[in-house]
């Protein structure tokens, strides 16, 4: 592999899914005390999430606590408790270009917006013959990180 033209930063969210996020909200809202920031619905993603954070600043990370709009549909967000992870990635469009350039595959859907505004995209759980490096079960999301988390976990 050749030298990288981006960096991962740290953590940025975990995601959690459940049939009912009111279960999720009881343990992770009531009892561990993290903060609600946000909603976030999407058809196209079969998601209905809060959106919580524990910390400040560049060192927040965000907990989504997730159930699915239609348990029949896909993505099924319920089916796996820790769906997936977040990572803050310094330059998104140079990470996925060199990542599928060395053999990573990567889920539909390209680079989007996320449900905190960010641009997104993921690291298939499965890697195949085209491209034989996955998240070896795992759905990995990156995440642009912003200038000031840029700065702040750079150092």
């Amino acid at each position: 592999m050749t030298t990288k033209p981006y960096r991962i930063l740290g953590i940025q969210q975990i995601a959690i899914g459940g049939p009912d996020k009111a279960a999720l909200r009881k343990l992770w809202v009531d009892v561990l005390g993290l903060e609600v920031i946000g909603q976030f619905v999407s058809e196209r993603e079969n998601v209905d999430e809060d959106i919580c954070a524990i910390g400040s600043g560049p060192h927040k990370v965000e907990v989504d606590l997730m159930q699915p709009l239609d348990p029949e549909k896909k993505p099924a967000v319920h089916t796996t408790p820790l769906n997936h992870v977040g990572l803050w990635v310094d330059d998104l469009a140079k990470a996925v270009e060199w990542m599928s350039a060395n053999g990573v595959r990567f889920a539909p859907g390209g680079i989007r917006k996320g449900a905190a505004g960010y641009d997104i995209c993921f690291i298939h759980p499965k890697s195949n013959d085209e491209f034989p490096i996955g998240g070896e079960g795992v759905l990995i999301e990156l995440v642009q990180a912003p200038e000031d988390v840029v700065q702040a976990l750079s150092r």
